[in-house]
């Protein structure tokens, strides 16, 4: 009873494999056969890369080669087959329309592939009855069965690799059961058959490479998308914590400002204290509120300041003489230049300014060993001008796998200030990082600038 389960299980299993190939089959060669598929032009990034020696008014001609070179192909194999087709060789079958079903699937791959391979296979078929007494007797110089293995080879490079099977099996099926209908002994089509295979095989493995190879490139080119966006968002929740400690100390100053107001004017009147009371109930409000975002920023990297002061104020422009000392102990020759009459700023101007210059700086100590660096600070009418520029470096720098991120750190802080910043390479192959930080003028400074002028 056991043995009889198993048996039928094993039945099961077999029929179950055998109609899903069937299926898979008929899903490929048979529904849509004749689907309107045509083959893209060439990306412009693919033809600079394989002929960037190419003139850049014939590239958008390149584009089209891979159609070109199958048409001329195509018209090739029409040629040769009106040239060879001699009186009675096709027993009355008219050479030209011949000729047309042997060239006609060869470009018609790059419209309707699928098709294309059914189109060669009854050209295939054709030739082998009308060319000889005995069909199928010499398939190696047989113009369809050469047309058909270009066109298979074509479908498999245009479509899918398991199309190389499902087309080998097909097209030798029908050559072994026409032969037999024939009565004819075909002693060449195991050699022709695993010549074939050896061709689609080829083609497959090409047309997997590819796609492994594309697959890599999207992967990598999602990878590097998803490491610019979180370092984007890394850098913003630093810049969050940063402009919390100015923020919230604005906030301090007000709150205690209206708590005290009311005890240093006499008699104070009722309507006055109120709103000295209400200003300070909104800046603790508001500053309740900040600590709960930063929270939230910092519940992602609760750890990020640990080895820092916590208490510590944010560093200003004022704090670059210890980092130029700092950068300077790690070899890095560093010239600073201030212009201009240095004036007080807003603590977030000051902040992201020295922001900038610290990642101006790591970047030449990390990307240009050996290098020397200057670091401009301009105080100009209207904002501050910040311009980090190093040398070409001296030794071989290690690969550093976020190459470019800090850049994207400086360009946040800028564009939040409503700066504008450049960063480039330099033609002594340096590299150069230029911003300016609008600053609203106020009176003060609208004095210095009548001064100077």
């Amino acid at each position: 009873m056991n043995e009889t389960t198993q048996t039928q299980d094993t039945l099961h299993s077999e029929a179950r494999i055998a109609h899903g190939v069937l299926h898979r089959l008929r899903q490929d060669l048979f529904v849509d056969a004749f689907a309107f598929r045509p083959l893209p032009p060439l990306e412009d990034a693919k033809i600079s890369r394989w002929v960037p020696w190419l003139p850049e008014s014939l590239r958008r001609w390149a584009r089209w080669l891979p159609h070109a070179t199958v048409g001329f192909c195509s018209a090739l194999v029409l040629l040769a087959s009106l040239a060879s087709s001699g009186p009675g060789s096709l027993r009355g079958l008219p050479a030209a329309g011949f000729a047309l079903l042997v060239a006609v699937p060869l470009l018609l791959t790059l419209f309707r592939p699928v098709g294309a391979y059914w189109l060669s296979l009854a050209g295939f078929v054709v030739g082998g009855f009308a060319g000889a007494a005995d069909p199928f007797s010499n398939l190696f110089t047989n113009e369809g069965f050469t047309t058909h293995v270009m066109v298979m080879a074509l479908v498999v490079l245009r479509t899918r690799p398991r199309l190389a099977m499902e087309m080998w099996l097909v097209t030798f099926a029908v050559a072994s059961l026409l032969t037999l209908i024939t009565g004819t002994d075909l002693d060449d089509l195991p050699v022709v058959a695993v010549f074939c295979g050896v061709i689609l095989i080829s083609a497959a493995a090409v047309r997997a490479w590819r796609e492994e190879r594309q697959q890599v490139v999207r992967t990598r080119t999602l990878t590097e998308e998803e490491r610019s966006r979180r370092t984007l968002l890394e850098e913003r929740a630093l810049i969050a914590r940063e402009l919390h400690d100015v923020v919230a100390h604005h906030m301090s100053v007000i709150a205690i400002q209206a708590e005290a107001a009311p005890y240093r004017v006499k008699d104070t009147p009722p309507e006055l204290a109120t709103s000295f009371a209400t200003i300070r109930e909104n800046a603790v409000a508001a500053l309740a509120e900040l600590r709960r975002i930063l929270g939230v920023v910092r519940s992602a990297d609760p750890d990020a300041f640990a080895e820092a002061d916590p208490e510590a104020p944010q560093p200003s422009l004022s704090s670059l003489d210890s980092l130029f000392d700092s950068v300077r102990s790690a070899g890095l020759v560093v010239e600073a230049v201030v212009t201009g009459s240095p004036r007080p700023l807003p603590q977030g101007v000051e902040l992201s300014a020295y922001r900038i210059v610290q990642e101006g700086l790591s970047n030449a100590l990390r990307h240009s060993p050996g290098a020397d660096a200057r670091v401009e600070i301009s105080y100009v009418l209207g904002g501050l001008g910040v311009r980090i520029v190093n040398g070409a470096p001296s030794r071989l720098a290690k690969p550093s796998p976020g190459a470019g991120h800090g850049v994207l750190g400086m360009r946040e802080r800028v564009q939040m200030l409503g700066g504008e910043m450049t960063a480039d390479h330099t033609e002594d192959g340096g590299f150069e990082v230029a911003a300016f930080i609008p600053v609203a003028n106020t009176s003060g400074e609208n004095k210095a600038g009548g001064a100077r002028a």
